[in-house]
C-alpha cells in the first residue's frame, strides 16, 4: 500500500501541473487509507505538503504577473489568522468522541474525515461545472470588498484548519467575486495564499503530534515532483476536459469516504 501511496503522491503534484487546483483534495485520503495515518495528524501533513507544492507552484506563476501581492495580503491575513488558530487551539480540544447516535459513534478522526468528504463533494462540483471561457473574461478595475473578504478568508482558514485541504475552489471565486481579479491571476494569487495559510497553519501542530518527518519529506517531494511533470503534460493535454474528469472522481471519492466512516468504520 506504500508504493501505492508513494505514487499517489506524485499523481497529486501531477494533477496541480496539469489543471492548476483541486489535486490537494486527494491528500487526506492518500495518507490516511494508503499510509494508514490517523485522520488527524493526516490534516497536519497534509497542511504542509499542500503549502509547500502550493509554494513551488507560486514561482512560475509570478513570473508571468499572475500573482496580486496586494490582493494575496488582504485575503491571505484573515485565513493565515484562522488557521493557525484553528490547529493551534481548536483542533486540539475537539474531543475524542463527539456524539454517539445508535450504534455509530462519531469519534474525532471520523468527524474530520466527514467534514473533509463533504468539502470533496463541493470542490468536485466546482472542477465539474467550471467553464474555460471564464478564463477570458474581461478585467475591471480592481475593488475590494472588505466585509465579504473578510467573512470569506475566516470561512476558509476554519475548513483548512480542520481538514488540511488548500480550499482553492472556495479562493479563486472569492477572488475573482469580491477583488475583481481576472480569473488567471487569481489562480496564481490563491496559489500564494494556500501556501502561506498551509505552512503558517502547520506551525500550530508543533508540539501537539510527533511528526514523521522522513515520511513527509519523501510524500512532498514526490508532489512537488509532480508538479513539474503536470506542468510539461499541460502543454498536450486538454486541462478544461481534465479538469472535469478529475472532478467526478473526486465526487465518487468523497461519496465513498462518507459511506465508509458512517457505514464501514474502521
Amino acid at each position: 500500500m506504500e508504493i501505492i501511496g508513494y505514487f499517489a503522491s506524485l499523481v497529486i503534484g501531477v494533477s496541480l501541473g496539469l489543471i492548476g487546483g483541486g489535486g490537494s483534495i486527494l491528500t487526506v485520503p492518500v495518507l490516511v487509507y494508503l499510509f494508514g495515518i490517523d485522520p488527524v495528524i493526516a490534516t497536519a501533513y497534509s497542511l504542509f505538503i499542500v503549502g509547500s507544492t502550493s509554494l513551488v507552484g507560486t514561482f512560475p506563476k509570478y513570473k508571468q504577473g499572475l500573482v496580486n501581492l496586494k490582493t494575496a495580503l488582504i485575503f491571505g491575513a484573515p485565513a493565515i489568522a484562522t488557521v493557525y488558530a484553528t490547529r493551534k487551539f481548536i483542533v486540539p480540544i475537539i474531543p475524542a468522541e463527539i456524539v454517539t447516535v445508535g450504534n455509530l459513534v462519531i469519534t474525532k478522526s471520523v468527524f474530520l474525515m466527514l467534514i473533509f468528504a463533504v468539502l470533496m463533494v463541493f470542490a468536485s462540483v466546482s472542477m465539474i461545472r467550471e467553464k474555460k471561457k471564464d478564463l477570458n473574461q474581461p478585467e475591471e478595475a480592481q475593488s475590494f470588498n472588505y466585509p465579504l473578504i473578510l467573512l470569506e478568508g475566516i470561512v476558509v482558514g476554519i475548513l483548512t484548519g480542520l481538514v488540511g485541504a488548500g480550499g482553492g475552489f472556495l479562493i479563486i471565486p472569492a477572488l475573482v467575486l469580491f477583488s475583481k481579479l481576472p480569473m488567471k491571476q487569481a489562480v496564481g494569487t490563491s496559489l500564494l495564499i494556500i501556501a502561506a495559510k498551509s505552512l503558517i497553519g502547520f506551525t500550530g501542530d508543533l508540539g501537539h503530534y510527533t511528526m514523521d518527518w522522513k515520511l513527509l519529506s519523501i510524500i512532498t517531494t514526490l508532489a512537488i515532483a509532480g508538479i513539474f511533470i503536470g506542468n510539461a503534460l499541460s502543454h498536450k493535454i486538454d486541462g478544461d476536459k481534465l479538469k472535469k474528469g478529475f472532478g467526478w472522481f473526486v465526487l465518487v471519492m468523497g461519496i465513498y469516504i462518507i459511506s465508509k466512516e458512517l457505514f464501514f468504520p474502521s
